[in-house]
Parts: structure tokens; C-alpha cells; sequence
């Protein structure tokens, strides 16, 4: 099992190796010592995403008067 770190990951190694941990767990063929640290290391993992993910949407949303609306994007002229 990979023991990068997860304060260093970025979201997408997290959540692949969140999912390759799930993926083991499901399986059955895990001992109970290493399911408990599976299960440990999971659950750093999803609430790492979370973080990064909740990040992400307070980085995307501008307020304007207390209502949200759509990001200008530059000069590609495009909204989100």
C-alpha cells in the first residue's frame, strides 16, 4: 500500500488510491489487521478529497450582493 503523504496528494492520486483501497476492501481477501488500516487510511483519504473539492468551489464561486453568477473566464469570453 502507497504511504505518500495524503496532505501531499493531489485529488485525482487520492481518489484513485481511495478507490484501489475500496476495491481490496470489497474483495474479502484482506486480513482484519490490514482491512483496520485500509479502512483508516480511506477514511484520511475521502476526507482529504472532500477538502480539495470544497476548495475548489469556494476558488469557482464570485459573489456579487450575496448571489452567485456565472465566473468570467478572461479573455476566452466564455462563462462557466
Amino acid at each position: 500500500m502507497d504511504q505518500t503523504p495524503v496532505a501531499d496528494m493531489k485529488f485525482e492520486t487520492a481518489l484513485a488510491e481511495l478507490e484501489a483501497l475500496v476495491a481490496r476492501m470489497e474483495d474479502g481477501q484482506l486480513e482484519l489487521e490490514a482491512s483496520i488500516a485500509s479502512y483508516r487510511r480511506g477514511m484520511t483519504l475521502m476526507q482529504h478529497c472532500r477538502t480539495l473539492l470544497a476548495d475548489a468551489e469556494q476558488q469557482v464561486q464570485v459573489f456579487e450582493n450575496g448571489q452567485l453568477r456565472d465566473l468570467d473566464i478572461g479573455t476566452a469570453g466564455g462563462k462557466l
